[in-house]
């Protein structure tokens, strides 16, 4: 194996990197900024529910690898005869680096997830622990859920301990379909689970199959009618302006999770909700918070 690297502008980053895998034969290509570990990297993205300050690095360094040293070397010396990478593409280094079992070492990195001690997310590579009367199948993906993240705890101990024969379920930006998939394990009967990412759509649907569930699985328009749970692990401020279409969606009686909330942030989901129903924090982890209701008769 040999890696490419390169020192690429802002404005080239995303050319240079479509070359490199679609049309110069590279097995994987990465971008990170080209300042990581000095004092001058900066974060791409901002904080959470907020736009991202810019759209990339100034600079970047794009890692091309190969199979061995002669393409590597063509692709350098095609990239860097085009017009339009003048001035803004530069090689740094063209080595070869060690084989190694990368499905194996980026297996290694996702262990099983204990929700509750009887609750997991185990990915398919692993066994289930012997403790385990419930698991979701769940492997890395495009679509953000797989039971690492604060968030996603705290959605799924809330359904654990809620367990009950919801009769109708809404899991609304579904990502991987991680929420959806445990409501159907603890009770619910009909799920809608919806994304305006079709990556999530069809990541939802290979999940919900993967795990012997079913699930309505589609773009939001398909939301329709009361729901007796609705659940939406998104950000404060979609959260914050999704307010009247998720409450038009409770049921009298229903119950309402919501996460992807920072600490600071529970007064405004309060206040963006509290026409229809008084949202409370339930849970919390690592700064992040899981707020909850139930929505009572209309006033």
């Amino acid at each position: 194996m040999h890696e490419l690297v390169l020192r690429v502008s802002e404005a080239l980053v995303e050319p240079v990197s479509d070359a490199l895998a679609d049309e110069l034969g590279a097995l994987a290509v990465s971008v990170e900024d080209a300042q990581a570990d000095s004092q001058a990297e900066r974060a791409m993205f901002g904080e959470p529910g907020l736009p991202p300050p810019r759209a990339g690095w100034a600079q970047s360094t794009v890692r091309a690898l190969f199979d061995d040293s002669a393409p590597a070397t063509d692709a350098a010396t095609l990239l860097l005869a085009q017009d339009w990478a003048a001035g803004g593409v530069q090689v740094q280094s063209l080595d070869a680096v060690p084989d190694a079992d990368w499905v194996r070492i980026t297996q290694s990195q996702f262990a099983p997830v204990e929700i509750t001690p009887t609750f997991w997310i185990v990915p398919s590579w692993h066994e289930a622990p012997a403790v385990a009367t419930k698991t979701i199948r769940l492997d890395p993906g495009l679509a953000f859920g797989t039971g690492t993240h604060p968030t996603t705890r705290m959605c799924l101990r809330w359904i654990a301990a809620h367990e009950q024969p919801w009769p109708r379920v809404l899991d609304y930006g579904c990502g991987s379909g991680i929420l959806a998939i445990g409501a159907a394990l603890h009770g619910a009967k009909t799920i809608d689970a919806v994304d305006i990412d079709g990556a999530a759509v069809e990541a939802t649907r290979a999940n919900a199959h993967a795990n012997g569930v079913t699930l309505n699985v589609s773009l939001p328009d398909a939301a329709h009618g009361a729901y007796d749970l609705a659940l939406a692990n998104i950000l404060a401020k979609p959260l914050t302006l999704l307010a009247p279409l998720l409450c038009g969606h409770l049921a009298e009686g229903a119950s309402l999770v919501l996460a992807g909330i920072l600490e600071r942030q529970a007064d405004e989901l309060r206040a963006a909700y509290a026409p229809w129903c008084a949202l409370d924090v339930a849970d919390s982890e690592d700064g992040w918070v899981l707020m909850t209701a139930t929505r009572g008769k209309p006033r």
